[in-house]
Formats: structure tokens, C-alpha cells, sequence
């Protein structure tokens, strides 16, 4: 419910609330910072200082306010939800979108219902803990559902999860997107793959025709590059000459470093993927949860197939055929291996594959319909209040 006092605003104030300030996270909530502004709306992100989306949301045409919080829950909880309170009090938002459990928690326990509120989880925080700490975040998401206008998943894989383990959500499913203008194949591509495996600093003596696997993800147990790592020697074995290069940085980079066998080379962090996704052959993402993933998306819009672990919309964001040869179980080296292998020993696959994910983005993932969705979804709860809105936030 709205509250009785809510004026229908000329231009709708939105207030993004994130934890996480990088990777996937941040990027959707720049998109619709960046869709949004053209539509009419204000867009306020509240977000710790550090990564990139304070920079990048400000660019797209944000008001940024710094709201520190650390990832984990703990004691210093109390506090972080009262100094979200006190911003949320200065924006006079008309509507709130928190983003991951960190957010969700802060963010619902400061507002509780006073505001129409947007949770979306981006993969369930009880998916990253096993035993007894998988507890209380359960609880917690199933206790803080009653806050949340609508619990927005990112495909349907990931509401069926939180349905499945007893989140009373109001439910809604909006699949993430991707810029299609940004992520696209290059025109002159032979060439352009070329130039890149000559000039990225971590290619820079790569053999122009040697296999190359690319890893997009922060080095953390989510993203499952351990498993890559473990399967890396079969494929080194059965492809010679192949090379594997992790896109990223995290908690886990001495870990994966100190585990690295032969022909697996570490780029760091890059502020633009685009390229490493054209210099491919081809992309693996081995998470072992999410919602749904970004990195193979933007590889799909690029023209590159990809290799991925069935886990949370995985499935739903392949095209129609590839699961055969892109989808593997989660945590198991071996069948990434010969998935990875299948792929790199069969080139005209690669190319049907590659051919197939553009088209299946062109169709069904430009950011722009995701965020027109998603206006939607703030349209129809504000509209409940203030029918005469509607068209104003439409626009």
C-alpha cells in the first residue's frame, strides 16, 4: 500500500540502494539509471565508496550519495540501516529499489513498508552459504518479503528458487539485458581479433590463430573459477597451443593464482570487457550460483558462444539448441572440460553458436526493454496511488 499522503510527482524521484559498487550489480543499475533519466525520472543511487558505480551511475545521469556498508550483516548493521534512513528522509524518494541482500536488508528494515518498495535479490543470498549460516538469510528473506511491493527476479530460475524455499514474495520476472550498442560483434572482425591479441597487455605474445577461452567475473567462489582451473589441464591436453585468460579482480586472486596450471594467463580488472570478449574463441562462465549472469550475455551480443554451468537463468539465456553443447553441471571440472573442448576442436559450431546467441540477444535482451519493464513495474505501483501519474512516468 501507498501511503494516503504520496503527491503525484512531475518527475518521479527514484532511490537505487546498492551494496555492491562493481560486476554485474552495477551495471544494471547504471543502465536504468541511464534509460530511466531519459524517460523523466530522477534517479538517486545510495552506495558505498570505491568500484565503479558511483563514476558510472553519475555519468548516466544520477545523483549519487555515498551510504557506507560493509557486504556481510553484522553489528554494525544497526547503523547502517539508521544512516539509510536519514538519506532516505533528505531524497523524499516516491519509490525505492534496493539491490542484493545487503541493500535489501538495510534498505526494507529502514523504510518497512512507508514506501513502495522494489527488492531485487540479483541470486539469493542464501545460495552463497551452506549449513547452519544459510539460516538466518533464509529467514531474513522470507521475514522481509512483507516489505517489498514486488521481489523482482532477474528470470524465472531465480523466482522458482525463492517460491521453492519459502519466500512469500509478490513476485515479478524481468530478465536482465544488455546494451546492444556497446556489446556487439566489430565490424572487420577477423581483423579487429587479430589487432586485440596483439595489443592487450596479456596477449601481447599470443600466437594470432592459438584458442583462446576468456573469463569474465569477479575472482570470487561465486564465479567458480576454481573449476576452470581444475579442468584446464585436460583442455591444454586435448587442444594444444590453448590458452585460458581470467577478466577480473577479487577475494579469491591469490587463491586462483597459486592454483593456476600451464597456459592460464590473469588480465586483473578491465573497465571495458568488449574487447576480450572479440579476442575469444570462446567465453566460459562456471558460476556456482546466480541469478542471471551478465558476462555470457554481453559474450552472446558480441558474436561469441559461450560455455556455462546450469545454474540460476542460465538455461533460460541460451538460444534454442546450444544447451547441448554450452550448459554443464556446476562444480564439475570434467564435464567443463569436455565441453570447452568440444567447442574449441569444432570450429563451425563456435560459429552456428556465436551466430545464434547475437541473434537470440538482438531478440529478447536489449537493456532498453528490460528497463522499459522495469518502469513499468514502478508505474504500475505509484499508478495505484495516483492513476493521473502513469503517463507522466511513461514517458
Amino acid at each position: 500500500m501507498l501511503p494516503q499522503d504520496l503527491q503525484c510527482p512531475e518527475r518521479p524521484t527514484v532511490l537505487h540502494v546498492s551494496r555492491p559498487v562493481d560486476g554485474g550489480v552495477a551495471r544494471v543499475v547504471t543502465d536504468l539509471v541511464r534509460c530511466h533519466a531519459a524517460a523523466g525520472v530522477r534517479s538517486v543511487v545510495a552506495a558505498p565508496p570505491g568500484g565503479t558505480l558511483h563514476r558510472d551511475a553519475a555519468a548516466a545521469g544520477a545523483e549519487v550519495i555515498p551510504w557506507p556498508a560493509r557486504r556481510s550483516p553484522g553489528p554494525a548493521l544497526a547503523a547502517e540501516t539508521a544512516r539509510l534512513a536519514r538519506l532516505i528522509r533528505r531524497v523524499g524518494p516516491d519509490l525505492v529499489h534496493t539491490h542484493s541482500a545487503k541493500a535489501g536488508l538495510a534498505g526494507r528494515l529502514a523504510v518497512r513498508g512507508r514506501i513502495p518498495t522494489v527488492h531485487q535479490p540479483h541470486a539469493w543470498s542464501f545460495e552463497a552459504v551452506r549449513g547452519t549460516p544459510a539460516r538466518p538469510a533464509l529467514g531474513w528473506e522470507r521475514y522481509a518479503a512483507r516489505w517489498a511491493d514486488r521481489v523482482l527476479c532477474v528470470s524465472e530460475a531465480e523466482r522458482l528458487r525463492g517460491s521453492e524455499a519459502g519466500v512469500p514474495g509478490r513476485w515479478a520476472v524481468i530478465r536482465n539485458g544488455v546494451d546492444l550498442d556497446r556489446y556487439a560483434p566489430a565490424y572487420r572482425e577477423e581483423a579487429v581479433r587479430r589487432a586485440l591479441r596483439r595489443d592487450l597487455p596479456a596477449l601481447g605474445d599470443l600466437p594470432p590463430d592459438a584458442p583462446l577461452v576468456v573469463c569474465v567475473g569477479r575472482l570470487c567462489p561465486q564465479k567458480g573459477q576454481l573449476s576452470l582451473l581444475r579442468a584446464w589441464p585436460a583442455v591444454g591436453a586435448a587442444v594444444p597451443g590453448a590458452r585460458l585468460v581470467l577478466v577480473g579482480d577479487g577475494p579469491d586472486r591469490e587463491l586462483l593464482h597459486a592454483a593456476a596450471p600451464p597456459g592460464v594467463r590473469f588480465a586483473g580488472a578491465a573497465r571495458d570487457a568488449v574487447p576480450w570478449y572479440r579476442a575469444a574463441d570462446l567465453v566460459v562462465l562456471p558460476s556456482r550460483w546466480e541469478g542471471m549472469a551478465l558476462a555470457p550475455l554481453e559474450a552472446m551480443a558480441c558474436g561469441r558462444p559461450v560455455v556455462v554451468t546450469d545454474v540460476g537463468g542460465a538455461r533460460e539465456s541460451l538460444p534454442p539448441g546450444a544447451a547441448p553443447h554450452a550448459l554443464v553441471p556446476p562444480t564439475d571440472p570434467a564435464a567443463l572440460a569436455q565441453a570447452v573442448i568440444g567447442l574449441l576442436t569444432r570450429p563451425r559450431l563456435r560459429a552456428t553458436l556465436g551466430r545464434r546467441g547475437l541473434e537470440h540477444m538482438r531478440a529478447a535482451y536489449d537493456v532498453r526493454h528490460t528497463a522499459a519493464a522495469v518502469l513499468g513495474l514502478y508505474r504500475e505501483l505509484l499508478g495505484a496511488a495516483c492513476p493521473e501519474s502513469r503517463e507522466r512516468i511513461s514517458r
